[in-house]
């Protein structure tokens, strides 16, 4: 394909948007990478409280997307991406700002976990009008010879922005208080409020286009909730993301209490996009003759094992060993999840079906918050064995594996 047609290919609308993707993915990786250290260290919260609330930031999102593509449809991208831009500029705003003096009267009223995790809820109100209207506008502003190379550049600024906000917060770290770091993410997004305020123009709908309402997005929440074994599937590889999510959870706050307080924690969490970015392509043409079921399972095993790394010697350099097998466990299974979801849905129900997918991805967050402070608090702050705590979580990815191949060979799929 020539250059002159791809570049025609695209109205100004999907360059916007996909330019303000990087900025967006950019602010919510800096603020989620810095986020568990800023509850425990500045905040002063116990780890188990810090990370349970890491993991309501992380988790919300995903849940809140649901209803979030239905909600940009009604009121279109523009005035959605707006207003997603000036939700995270608030919320990143608040959230750097929850110990700062001018909230002092609301702490004096408000307990401070629950003023935390209300103001933690709010991003994900932004988040959640994003991505379906970035998504949307690929589609709607890129013609059909070159869609697929649109939603390849989508994927490509997402990547891109995730391994910038890990990297700008490791920059920062030495340089600007913690709480700066979200002050900054809301400038960045800030930025966007108005970059899509001058330049972006609705797209037009195409003409074989539908969209959801709220109310089927509710049917649809129905329909597939009432299919209790494909519910039954999104409970078990919640398992998989409780593993996975640990880095952002507890990791930080281990390797500052336990391997080096000094450790640009951000830096290190780098190390999982880079992997992905890097070695997505060459896995899976390593793994492109391995049937979905096996690759989920084996990408749950690959992950949950390298925590195994760590736990063997308390450095630096096996925290991100670690993170460089789990990242290799994410792009093993990560392309055929969805592969396999498609054949769990009844015929004709796929799409309906495949809005729900990412739910574990926030199930996982939210209880692994949980699941992870927990063993912090009681492995590291009373019991003294924290290195007792990555077995633990390696032996919640096992069990999961398993409950993965018991439930193919009891319901498995037509191929």
């Amino acid at each position: 394909m020539k250059i002159d047609e791809i570049r025609r290919g695209f109205e100004r609308p999907f360059w916007i948007a996909n330019i303000s993707e990087i900025f967006e993915r950019l602010s919510y990786y800096a603020v989620f990478s810095t986020l568990a250290l800023y509850l425990n260290q500045t905040l002063g919260f116990s780890s188990a409280l810090s990370a349970s609330l890491s993991g309501i930031f992380g988790g919300a999102v995903w849940v809140m997307a649901i209803f979030g593509g239905a909600l940009a449809d009604r009121v279109g991208f523009r005035r959605a991406l707006s207003a997603a831009y000036f939700i995270l500029t608030c919320a990143y705003f608040m959230v750097g700002s929850i110990g700062a003096p001018w909230l002092a009267p609301v702490r004096a009223v408000v307990p401070l976990g629950l003023l935390a995790g209300v103001i933690l809820f709010l991003p994900a109100l932004g988040v959640a009008l994003v991505k379906p209207s970035v998504v949307g506008t690929t589609a709607r502003a890129s013609k059909e010879n070159v869609r697929s190379i649109g939603y390849a550049i989508y994927y490509t600024m997402v990547n891109i922005g995730s391994t910038m906000g890990p990297f700008l917060a490791g920059w920062l770290h030495s340089r600007l208080p913690p709480q700066d770091v979200f002050l900054i993410a809301a400038l960045s997004v800030a930025l966007m409020f108005f970059v899509v305020l001058i330049f972006f123009r609705e797209p037009r709908a195409r003409a074989d286009e539908s969209s959801n309402s709220l109310a089927k997005t509710a049917r649809d929440f129905l329909t597939v909730f009432s299919n209790w074994r494909f519910v039954l599937f999104l409970v078990i590889f919640s398992g998989y993301w409780i593993v996975y999510w640990q880095q952002y959870l507890i990791l930080p706050i281990y390797i500052h209490d336990y391997v080096d307080p000094n450790a640009n924690t951000a830096m290190i969490l780098i190390t999982d996009p880079l992997i992905v970015i890097t070695l997505t392509v060459a896995m899976n043409a390593l793994t492109r003759r391995i049937p979905s079921f096996k690759a989920l399972t084996l990408g749950t095993l690959v992950t949950s094992v390298g925590w195994l790394l760590i736990a063997t010697k308390a450095s630096v350099l096996m925290a991100i060993l670690s993170l460089v097998v789990l990242a290799l466990g994410e792009i093993i299974q990560s392309p055929r999840y969805y592969e396999y979801i498609s054949r769990l849905a009844p015929p004709g129900q796929q799409g309906t079906y495949m809005g729900f997918a990412f739910l574990p991805i926030g199930i996982g967050s939210i209880v692994g918050g949980w699941f992870g402070g927990t063993l912090l608090q009681h492995y590291g702050g009373a019991g003294d064995h924290p290195a007792t705590i990555w077995p633990i979580v390696t032996g919640a990815g096992v069990v999961t594996a398993l409950f993965l191949w018991i439930y193919d060979r009891a319901f498995k799929p037509a191929a």
